[in-house]
């Protein structure tokens, strides 16, 4: 129960900061947002329709079908995620008479940030504002087609449409804020404690991963590996790092085997014991293999 109220709560937290993107920045300069809300703006911009109310109308029977080809806790999260935005929408609405910021471009900038951080937030604890999102899940669902490619080609219509009533400036500042959004709403939703993957293959392989073990303090994994030119087996080393490690590991790998090859990769999710887990120290070492484990110890406390 806390952990669904928590949930909920996020999700509201994530659709308030939208709400307010939306109306401080989007709409004073005719910049669109993107899926069934975006189509709700561009309607507001030709005809004065509130973006609350169409935003829950054009969602009713896009919950109709997520109703029935959908699980049910998608359904019910989406449900809120879109009546809270409507909600938030309707609440800071006498903001986008305000004209807080005069420069479209800076509106891009300042607008793209908080509407992705508001997406990214409800993102993270797998909410939804339905729209666009039930769409690219029911097309994912019978088509295997990913909900991003969906979602981009329904905001490519929509971004044509905006450039045809309202011009192509307003459509290429609109491209800007959605580049934003999107980059922020990525950072946000995968969390900005970035971890590298690294993966070592050299002839020093034992020191090189004790030396990480014991002075970097992370785990290290053996992969076999053979070499397709001279089918020498070898043992590669793969290990799971914070960013602010990665330099001590370089430093650590070039000072025990210069000539070693090292491959650093961007993680996007990293899960289990030493980041979302605590360390399990039940698990031992061999009585032969503890030698050094204060170096260890102080590694891990920094």
């Amino acid at each position: 129960m806390n952990k669904q109220l928590k949930r909920y709560l996020t999700i509201t937290l994530g659709t308030c900061i939208s709400g307010i993107a939306l109306n401080t920045f989007f709409l004073p300069h005719h910049l669109l947002s993107g899926g069934i809300t975006g189509l709700g703006m561009i309607l507001f911009y030709l005809f004065g329709w509130q973006v609350s109310v169409t935003n829950i109308l054009f969602n009713i029977p896009l919950f109709i079908l997520a109703y029935k080809l959908m699980s049910r806790n998608y359904f019910i999260s989406g449900i809120f995620g879109t009546l809270a935005l409507s909600f938030f929408l309707h609440l800071f609405a006498p903001l986008k008479d305000l004209m807080a910021v005069h420069d479209p471009m800076l509106s891009c900038i300042a607008g793209g940030v908080l509407h992705g951080i508001g997406l990214g937030t409800l993102y993270r604890v797998g909410g939804s504002t339905g729209g666009s999102d039930i769409i690219g899940a029911i097309v994912q669902k019978f088509y295997s087609i990913s909900i991003g490619t969906t979602g981009f080609l329904i905001n490519i219509v929509l971004l044509c449409a905006g450039a045809f009533f309202f011009g192509l400036e307003p459509a290429l500042y609109t491209m800007t804020a959605y580049f934003v959004v999107f980059k922020v709403s990525n950072a946000f939703t995968d969390g900005f404690d970035f971890k590298k993957n690294i993966i070592i293959i050299s002839d020093r392989n034992e020191e090189i991963a004790e030396a990480i073990i014991k002075i970097v303090g992370r785990g290290v994994t053996y992969i076999e590996g053979e070499g397709a030119f001279t089918h020498q087996h070898r043992k590669l080393l793969f290990c799971v790092v914070k960013l602010t490690q990665v330099a001590k590991i370089k430093q650590l790998v070039k000072g025990l085997d210069p000539f070693a090859f090292m491959i650093v990769q961007d993680a996007s999710d990293v899960f289990g014991r030493g980041f979302t887990q605590r360390t399990d120290h039940t698990v031992q070492r061999p009585p032969e293999l503890r030698t050094g484990w204060t170096e260890m110890h102080e590694a891990e406390s920094k």
